[in-house]
């Protein structure tokens, strides 16, 4: 018969060994249960806690190798290389890298509220400086860890054999010390993580006790005894909402503010000290680099340097100097806002429950450990029983064959070996008869025993009895040994006692916290703040008073009380001087009260809203401090109009808005009370179109239009209708094209006043308002909403198009600002008066390839006798009952 050839490949994949199998697997279900199996085990054995200890397994084997070196608290410190050598050899070998940083994260104090190493060497900072290398520090266990241990050996915990199986190691500790609760976990699983808070001892021991009686204590009672996480690095947790989430459901998120102090040196300099960080952040790497990031990028301007003061011996102690004139307090909230000298810590209490991950409330993490102490005392108890048991069967014993000495020594004398005399002393009976010499010593128990048929001996006694020194043989050997037995039988009973009452067990509990907090109990160092970050009312911490705020063109800001702009003498001028950079001068000024709100408009149509009195106050002669810094602003934002408001509900008020491409909105004040520090929608714009000007009207005011080629158009407010907040706005001037608005101009009623146009080339004129009204045969009347408008000025030839317009009276005077940055003032009764539609006269001599950009009315304080009598910044009037 002839062999079919066939395929070697095809033939090696069909074959299989002898006794194996094959089995067809889709291949989305092995992969699915491999990862799993991989997930637990990664879970397991590396990245969580078990509630019962609050150890993961590298830290868990770490302790137990220093507990075999005998390196406790009492013992000279030992070589790190020495630990992690053992810990690797014996039960964790996974390499010195992963071994060593854990044991370093045990000894660093401003990582573990209560340490567990007692370290000695360089094991780095909170700077972060890294530590030295293991075979230059040293180190032993910590009074903490011996808690921890001990009763390890009292059969008190379950054990498990090694990596390799040579020896034993616990799968979990005693722990008497609740370390869980008090020095907390942080760990990264597969899928899931936790973020177990540090607490204080203290704190968490009255707690344990409490709740041993009243396992069903309600939160709100809990948290009067623990009202939150104590972090080893102090800081301040604003508000409770976070800690409220966490102990009730296991998740929840803490905003953790540093320990800011404001110190002012002999000089007069303010300074910020930052004594405490928040947990988890780094001095160097997190906060003074990102300080001077931030001052790089002009977040920060107001900080003159930094400097770290920190030691040893002094502390945390990380010096901001302040520039001349900063306010410590919001430069203090620019740092809580902009650094991570204010984060949030995520709490996610989820730990091993005999092996499962699971996530816990603070009541439950409790309950599982008091579980776990009674467990611990149960098993110790009966571990002691079972050894005084074993102990006093040896003692009695002891007893029958020293009463009856001679017969013990006849059969040994009488056996050929030493089984032969064990055997000998088990078969035969023992009994203390009631006249016997030293049946007065005897206790009771063994009497009765023997009372009615001999003892026989067991093994264990008959052993003993053999190992017996004819030193011991003496008269009053007996005396001894009927003490040790009566103490035996003492604790017998004890243990006993113990055992079948859970009372006594739950007492041990509460007795052995107890002990913990008298020994290890500290102050608590994190303080908890009241309120919510954003939350916190200062308008409640700071005074009602009226104060005068002035902005400059360039956009800096500051305040002072109005006090501080009255003369000094009978006669005199005013003292208001701010010494301004060259080129910028002051633009915006209004008194106001501190509790009075800011509307702040910005070219895209966004609005934002702070508070006066979060206007950093400052001297009269500083600059004060960027308002772009204040507010939420996008690249190349720029804001066009603030407005001061001291209530939304006052009056019939209303804001109208006139943009770029000639739309105009109307909106009732009201609409806008509700605008946050992030900003929101003022006006919506086209992507083309940008906000030109806000102004608000009383409702039968009329408004101007100035576009840049020269025409002006004048309607009554009332042609606008009220729209909403996020309204687009209808259309307030016919543009031609290429033209569009560059000035809105508010026309108070029965108030008349000149319409200033200057234009590009530096040409302008003031024309009376009147004059852009329209003639009729039944008197002058403002021209409709979206008409075409009237001629301004002439815009062709020498003049060039219109660059601003403007509200003036002959008592007012004007900057003029040009694109190379000329700045010049003029009066404006200098400028002369002409009609509509004229070419104007020189105002400003520029060169050729120069234009003027901007007009804006000058609020010269320098010439002030009474800062109340200055032109004010356009804002609703306050109500009569406020003046």
């Amino acid at each position: 018969m002839t062999d079919t050839p066939q395929d070697p490949h095809s033939e090696s994949e069909s074959q299989v060994p002898d006794g194996g199998r094959t089995v067809d697997l889709a291949i989305e279900q092995e992969l699915a249960e491999s990862y799993l199996t991989y997930a637990m085990s990664t879970i397991v054995d590396r990245a969580l806690p078990d509630v019962r200890d609050g150890l993961k397994p590298s830290q868990r084997r770490i302790l137990v190798a220093m507990n075999d070196l005998n390196l406790s608290p009492g013992r000279k410190h030992s070589k790190c290389a020495g630990i992690v050598g053992e810990t690797m050899k014996k039960y964790h070998p996974h390499g010195d890298q992963a071994i060593y940083p854990t044991l370093v994260n045990m000894a660093q104090e401003w990582k573990t509220r209560y340490l567990l190493i007692d370290k000695q060497g360089n094991f780095g900072s909170i700077d972060p400086d890294p530590p030295a290398a293991m075979r230059y520090t040293e180190a032993r266990m910590h009074r903490h860890t011996t808690e921890l241990l001990d009763d390890l050996k009292l059969d008190t915990v379950e054990w498990q054999a090694n990596f390799d199986e040579t020896v034993d190691e616990p799968r979990y500790l005693p722990a008497r010390f609740p370390n869980l609760l008090v020095n907390g976990s942080v760990g990264i699983a597969v899928g899931m993580a936790c973020s177990i808070p540090p607490h204080n001892l203290g704190e968490i021991c009255d707690a344990i006790t409490r709740m041993v009686d009243e396992p069903d204590l309600e939160l709100r009672e809990l948290m009067e005894m623990v009202p939150g996480p104590d972090f080893p690095t102090g800081g301040i947790i604003c508000g409770r909402r976070g800690i409220v989430d966490a102990y009730s459901t296991g998740r929840g998120r803490v905003t953790v503010r540093a320990k800011i102090q404001q110190e002012t040196t002999p000089r007069g300099r303010e300074l910020l000290i930052v004594s405490e960080m928040p947990y988890q952040v780094s001095k160097n790497e997190g906060v003074i680099e990102k300080i001077k990031q931030q001052i790089r990028n002009d977040k920060l301007t107001d900080i003159a340097n930094v400097v770290d003061e920190s030691s040893n011996r002094a502390g945390m102690r990380l010096v901001i100097e302040l520039k001349r004139g900063a306010d410590p307090t919001a430069v203090e909230n620019q740092l809580y806002r902009l650094t991570p000298l204010q984060s949030t810590f995520s709490i996610i209490s989820i730990a091993l429950v005999k092996g499962q991950p699971r996530t816990l409330s603070l009541s439950e993490l409790i309950k599982h450990y008091i579980a776990h102490r009674r467990d611990v005392i149960r098993r110790r108890t009966a571990y002691r029983l079972m050894q005084a048991q074993q102990e006093a069967h040896r003692i009695e014993g002891l007893i029958y064959a020293v009463c009856d000495i001679d017969e013990v020594i006849r059969l040994i004398r009488e056996s050929q070996t030493r089984e032969e005399a064990i055997d000998k002393l088990m078969a035969r009976g023992f009994r203390i008869p009631p006249d016997h010499q030293h049946a007065p010593k005897i206790p009771a128990r063994l009497l009765a025993q023997s009372a009615d048929s001999p003892i026989a001996l067991t093994r264990v006694q008959a052993e003993s009895i053999g190992r017996l020194q004819l030193i011991q043989l003496v008269g009053l050997e007996i005396e001894h040994l009927v003490a040790n037995y009566a103490k035996l039988v003492e604790q017998i009973e004890e243990y006993e006692s113990i055992l079948a009452s859970p009372a006594r067990v739950d007492q041990i509990v509460k007795d052995e916290t107890a002990d913990l907090k008298s020994k290890y109990a500290d102050e608590r160092r994190t303080v908890i703040q009241e309120g919510e970050v954003g939350e916190l009312n200062l308008a409640e911490l700071t005074p009602v008073e009226r104060v005068a705020v002035t902005i400059t063109h360039t956009g800096y800001a500051k305040r002072l009380p109005v006090e501080e702009y009255r003369v000094q003498n009978r006669g005199g001028k005013g003292v208001i001087g701010s010494k301004s950079r060259e080129g910028d001068f002051t633009e915006h000024v209004f008194v106001s009260s501190t509790h009075d709100d800011l509307l702040c408009f910005t070219d895209r149509g966004r609005v934002f809203r702070i508070k006066v009195f979060e206007i950093p106050e400052a001297s009269r002669t500083s600059r004060g401090t960027a308002i772009i810094n204040m507010l939420n602003l996008q690249q190349d934002e720029r804001v066009r109009a603030f407005m001061p408001i001291s209530d939304f509900e006052k009056g019939e008020y209303f804001l109208l808005f006139a943009t770029k491409k000639g739309l105009v909105k109307r909106t009732a004040l009201k609409d806008y009370r509700n605008v946050n520090s992030a900003g929101i929608i003022a006006v919506n714009l086209k992507d083309d179109d940008e906000l030109m000007g806000v102004i608000w009207t009383a409702g039968n005011d009329h408004v101007l239009l100035g576009t840049r080629r020269g025409m002006a158009i004048r309607f009554n407010e009332s042609d606008a209708r009220v729209m909403g907040r996020a309204a687009a706005g209808v259309k307030g001037i016919d543009l031609a094209g290429g033209d569009s608005v560059v000035g809105l101009i508010k026309i108070p009623e029965g108030e008349e006043a000149d319409l200033l146009t200057i234009t590009v080339n530096g040409y302008g004129k003031r024309t009376p308002t009147s004059e852009y009204l329209v003639q009729a045969e039944d008197g002058a009347r403002p021209q409709s909403r979206g008409g075409k408008g009237r001629r301004d000025i002439v815009t062709a030839g020498r003049n060039g198009q219109v660059a601003a317009v403007r509200r003036v009276t002959d008592a007012d005077s004007l900057m003029l600002i040009t694109q190379h940055g000329m700045v010049v003032r003029v009066q404006a009764d200098t400028i002369r008066q002409t009609g509509r539609a004229t070419q104007g006269v020189r105002v400003i001599s520029i060169r050729d390839d120069d234009q003027v950009t901007s007009v804006a009315a000058i609020r010269e304080d320098e010439d002030a006798e009474d800062i109340t009598d200055q032109p004010q910044a356009d804002a609703p009037p306050e109500s009569s009952e406020d003046n």
